[in-house]
């Protein structure tokens, strides 16, 4: 039976029912060719672009699984990240909704053969935290990302701060009002009832202090420059009048002033830190071979080489681990530069001569340093480790 022509009823109904999703087990992932009923799996199975496909993937059958197998787990965990966040889901409902474009990558073409083994092993291996109750599987993304782990910490640290200045606060607190109880106690007047025998009289001796304060008196036959100065007495009594005025709450005021000072000496030096750090600038380049340093990824990328594909944001490169071929997007603190073997090349990074490729011609393991050799000649001596690292070359 021919094709039907373009504008019949035959051919609306045909684009209709190709636009919605049809029978997994009648789609070929290695072709990318979804049919509509088992006619026309089987007609496409016997064609000879499907034998040609079939051929391919005999030659080295792994690749291809994990490829379709990475490609599943990215759409997977990027819809989950991006649609729910960290927030507790039920995994059958975020698969429903990624199966609903035409062009997924179909799980009967992965190493896993059902969803249970895809959540567990997204379990085992880090990428979420899972469990199982009676409605089945759910699913919590772990949130891994360079900049969002720094704000994390960053966070942290404010509150631990925060959390210390007040609890300093209220055992300040707690002692200025033990002082003032244990000064009231001690200070408490004892009263006892007015006893007068009969015929005694009650005097009054009351003395008016003088209206003049009294002068201190010199020694004319001694120096006269030892005698006080009437202005350094003043200043004294005022000191001593200003202390006893002195309350609990003026000690409380004085150390949130202490409290305001420190938080703001921490805000300018973290604030110094950034512009050090901007100012010394990214040393991430493309093509030099790096390790991985952190161990947030799990121990599988725990000191793993890579080699930088691209530079993002500056400070962010997209590492492609040598081992596995995996690729990352790390921040440069999480990574360091790799010294390679001699009479290697490298790439320099850092300091006078950056962005030259040299020969590594010797290492000083003391002083942590090496001596290049550039393209023009020349030798640098004393050149640090994080100045340079290996050039890779395919």
């Amino acid at each position: 039976m021919g094709k039907a022509e373009k504008g019949t009823p035959k051919d609306l109904a045909n684009k209709m029912k190709a636009k919605g999703l049809q029978k997994l087990r009648w789609y070929c992932q290695m072709c990318e060719k979804q049919c509509r009923d088992e006619n026309g799996f089987k007609c496409h199975t016997m064609s000879e672009s499907h034998q040609r496909q079939l051929l391919l993937f005999a030659e080295d059958p792994d690749k291809y699984l994990d490829s379709f197998s990475q490609e599943f787990l990215d759409g997977y965990t990027s819809l989950l990240k991006r649609r729910f966040g960290t927030k507790r889901v039920q995994a059958n409902n975020v698969y429903q909704e990624y199966i609903q474009d035409r062009h997924h990558i179909h799980m009967n073409a992965t190493q896993w053969e059902t969803l249970t083994d895809f959540v567990k092993w997204l379990g085992r291996e880090g990428h979420c935290v899972v469990d199982e109750t009676e409605k089945g599987w759910y699913v919590a993304y772990i949130d891994r990302d360079p900049e969002t782990i720094r704000r994390q910490e960053q966070l942290k640290r404010r509150e631990k701060f925060e959390k210390d200045e007040e609890e300093r606060m209220q055992d300040f607190i707690k002692k200025q009002i033990e002082l003032g109880r244990s000064k009231m106690n001690d200070g408490e007047a004892q009263y006892t009832e007015l006893q007068r025998d009969e015929g005694e009289t009650i005097a009054l001796n009351i003395k008016l202090g003088m209206t003049k304060q009294a002068k201190p008196k010199l020694d004319v036959a001694g120096n006269i420059l030892k005698a006080p100065s009437t202005s350094k007495i003043k200043t004294q009594e005022k000191i001593r009048k200003d202390a006893k005025r002195r309350t609990a709450l003026d000690d409380i005021m004085e150390e949130e002033m202490k409290g305001k000072k420190l938080k703001e000496e921490m805000d300018v030096k973290n604030q110094i830190a950034e512009k050090v750090q901007t100012k010394e600038g990214s040393w991430l380049t493309k093509n030099i071979v790096v390790k991985v340093i952190t161990k947030d990824l799990g121990s599988k990328y725990y000191k793993q080489k890579g080699v930088i594909r691209e530079v993002i944001d500056k400070y962010i490169g997209l590492v492609k681990l040598l081992e596995c071929g995996t690729k990352l997007k790390l921040d440069q603190a999480h990574l360091e530069t790799v010294v390679p073997s001699k009479n290697r090349k490298v790439l320099i990074i850092g300091g006078r001569y950056r962005g030259q490729e040299a020969v590594l011609k010797s290492i000083q393991e003391e002083t942590f340093s090496a001596t290049l050799e550039l393209q023009e000649g020349k030798t640098v001596d004393g050149v640090p480790y994080e100045h340079f690292s290996k050039l890779y070359t395919s």
